[in-house]
């Protein structure tokens, strides 16, 4: 939150053809959600009076994504340049008073409290008639330069096209977002020219037009990982790199431990309780909780699961959404859940499929369970009781009800329900044939020598 009202601009209205998708490119996720989603939740921090994303081609995507978003949209028909752009927010604004950050939705990482220096700085005693974020890369390449004093005042702005050979040397960089008065930077916005090498309408010459009106703009420096932009798929999984390491820190710092922090992947609402354990090659999805003293082994994927205090999951596990599981229960490998709840205690330790499930506490499903839930046309449940013993390579036909600390018998298909402390057994009657094998191995013996 920042003690001056503040709106923002988000520019999305380029085509993005270096992704080579049919996705619109701020809608490619980062974190396990579209990048421009996690822009806004991020600026969100700093109670925005008002949100006005530019949109041009695959508008109808980005706002059929950004439904839920308290968001306006303002069009840009003709891809005339992002100060072009920036003025098709003009009508959305036009009652509001206060700051407005113009800002590109392809920089997913941008941190909510850099804008905050931003607002600062545009709110000195200097008053700067704009404030533009800056970043000093290990290698400027065709960036445009920011010519500043050691206070951050700038003398000038250019493109790189557009820089001569000592402006080119110089590191400071521009990073895009840029920072003004309402009442200032739509004026400013107008009166800029297209005379450069694109022919188009430059942001940055806000700077250049305040300063022909001899106001000064200033610079606000961020690390070169917080403006990263995502042009293509390398791009994009570069910030995806950054933004997992922050995330890895992040859980290690609030008291988890990540045996290989690097090989461990979360999304963006991934909720882990201090003293969890994860084992390396985890991947969690969205709508993963888990509690204090769970363990999560190697090579488990998570998403939309529940997994309570001093759980075991995997390894090999699979965790789909719905997926609850009770305190101190435990699933093994090769163990999938769906649309379930593992009781207290309860355990599947292995090979087992528990679909549209209720497992009551202690109960113990045994290697080779299934839960058949589906028909091909609709979905059943099916309900073990507390204590209950499924034998191994079971299969409970849904919808069926086990009853409290019943047993299975190994091999059944359990088709109707079996009372509490029952034994359901469904199995084919055993013969033996004395001196079968025998003679079989010498009748296919002799054939194969013949």
């Amino acid at each position: 939150m920042t003690p001056y009202p503040i709106a923002a601009i988000i520019l999305a209205a380029g085509k993005g053809t270096r992704m080579k998708s049919a996705l619109h490119k701020v809608l490619h996720p980062i974190g396990g959600r579209p990048m421009l989603k996690g822009l806004v939740t991020e600026l969100g921090r700093l109670q925005l009076q008002q949100t006005v994303v530019i949109v041009g081609a695959g508008a109808e995507s980005v706002a059929a994504e950004m439904a839920d978003m308290n968001v306006v949209f303002a069009h840009q028909h003709e891809q005339l340049g992002t100060a072009h752009a920036a003025l098709q927010a003009k009508q959305s604004l036009a009652d509001f008073d206060g700051d407005v950050l113009i800002c590109f939705g392809d920089v997913p990482l941008l941190r909510a409290d850099t804008i905050g220096h931003m607002q600062a700085r545009l709110h000195d005693g200097d008053s700067p008639a704009a404030v533009v974020l800056g970043f000093r890369p290990a290698d400027p390449k065709a960036y445009g330069r920011i010519i500043a004093d050691g206070d951050g005042r700038i003398s000038k702005m250019v493109e790189y096209k557009d820089a001569d050979e000592a402006e080119r040397a110089v590191d400071l960089c521009n990073a895009g977002p840029i920072l003004a008065r309402g009442k200032d930077v739509f004026e400013l916005l107008e009166r800029i020219g297209n005379d450069n090498a694109q022919g188009e309408y430059y942001l940055p010459d806000v700077v250049t037009v305040a300063g022909g009106d001899g106001r000064h703009s200033a610079v606000v420096e961020a690390p070169e990982r917080e403006v990263v932009g995502v042009n293509d798929r390398a791009d994009l999984a570069a910030a995806e790199a950054l933004w997992q390491e922050e995330r890895r820190a992040d859980a290690m710092r609030e008291g988890v431990t990540l045996r290989d922090p690097s090989s461990v992947f979360f999304s963006y609402d991934t909720q882990l309780a201090p003293d969890v354990l994860i084992e390396p090659n985890v991947v969690f999805g969205p709508g993963v909780v888990v509690e204090t003293g769970a363990r999560i082994r190697a090579h488990s994927h998570l998403e939309g699961a529940h997994v309570g205090r001093d759980c075991e999951v995997g390894p090999f596990a699979r965790l789909r959404p719905g997926a609850i599981m009770k305190a101190e229960a435990k699933v093994g490998n090769f163990v999938e859940m769906k649309k379930s709840t593992l009781g207290e205690g309860a355990k599947a330790n292995h090979l087992t499929y528990l679909g549209d499930a209720d497992v009551g506490p202690g109960a113990n499903i045994g290697a080779g369970t299934i839960t058949c839930n589906y028909d091909g046309f609709f979905k059943y449940r099916t309900r073990i009781g507390a204590g209950a013993f499924i034998g191994s390579n079971s299969s409970l036909v849904a919808p069926v009800s086990i009853g409290d600390g019943a047993i299975i018998g190994a091999g059944s298909v359990v088709t109707r329900d079996v009372e509490q402390d029952a034994l359901g057994l469904t199995r084919g009657e055993q013969k033996m044939k004395d001196g079968w094998a025998a003679r079989f191995r010498a009748i296919q013996e002799q054939k194969k020598a013949g």
